[in-house]
């Protein structure tokens, strides 16, 4: 079993929480990631390693309460616990020799963006970061960024909060500015997708970490296959991080849409449980 150590809410819908996992702890790098169930015989859904503590012997993870699953998970309060949490997945996010990244986040996206930030800045690199949020009730994470960024520009789609539009607008005014090794982007697909195709006329690297339909993150069931060069890849195994200017993002999309019904019937069930009235069939 995995206790919660501690649980905070960063907004109304997104939850962080410090799970007791001394095993993955101990492995665990930034742009990695878990598989955990809330439940025996639950969903299994992965979520990144949002920060570790290798002497704590605990891990980080930030969700949004979106699905059934999540639901359930943000019920669970401080002193309970999980029964399963595999992990660390996935390649570590490749940061060696970078001098210097524009990190670019979005949404939920920026508790991924954050601890390849931070390692880049303990590596010595130059971090400007770059995050964008729909309205000012929805940012999280702004101070954790200012912390190991040296430069930070937040933007809101509605000017609530920092500046009015999205993340591609101080993005092209640094890159004609000054010159990157990289940009690092994750979040909503869309945004990606705006994100690789901004920075392509500057001929800057760019690596989108791509978080899809996963189950067993071992690449034996195949949902997270992804197109990249034309080259179907699995981004449990192979990724999560990718050539943003090679994945087919229209692709990605069509595929994330896939299950919108299932999962707007599980909320339906978590709600009605919780009201105490029979799910529907």
């Amino acid at each position: 079993m995995f206790r919660i150590l501690k649980k905070e809410m960063l907004n109304a819908q997104v939850v962080r929480m410090e799970l007791e996992a001394p095993l993955v702890a101990r492995k665990a790098e930034a742009g990695q990631f878990v598989i955990l169930r809330v439940c025996k015989g639950g969903e299994r859904i992965p979520l990144t390693v949002a920060g570790y503590d290798r002497a704590r012997g605990s891990i980080e993870i930030i969700f949004q309460t979106v699905g059934g699953t999540t639901m359930l998970l943000g019920s669970k309060e401080e002193g309970e616990s999980i029964p399963d949490v595999v992990g660390p997945l996935g390649m570590p996010t490749a940061l060696g020799g970078l001098k210097k990244v524009a990190v670019v986040g979005g949404g939920v996206g920026c508790a991924i963006a954050l601890p390849v930030a931070r390692r880049l800045k303990e590596l010595g690199a130059e971090v400007v970061g770059i995050v964008g949020f729909r309205t000012r009730e929805l940012v999280i994470l702004a101070e954790e960024f200012r912390a190991c960024c040296d430069r930070f520009f937040l933007t809101t789609d509605d000017g609530s909060l920092g500046e009015k539009g999205n993340v591609c607008a101080p993005l092209v005014r640094v890159l004609r500015e000054e010159t990157f090794d990289e940009v690092i982007t994750v979040g909503p697909l869309v945004m990606m997708k705006f994100v690789a195709k901004a920075t392509e006329p500057f001929g800057v690297k760019t690596v989108a970490s791509m978080n899809p339909i996963m189950i067993d993150g071992t690449g034996m069931c195949g949902c997270c296959r992804l197109t990249v060069g034309g080259e179907m890849k699995f981004a449990c195994v192979d990724g999560p991080d990718f050539d943003a200017h090679l994945v087919d993002f229209d692709e990605a999309i069509r595929r994330s849409r896939l299950y919108g019904t299932f999962e707007e019937r599980k909320r339906e069930e978590h709600c009605n449980l919780f009201r105490g009235t029979q799910p529907k069939i």
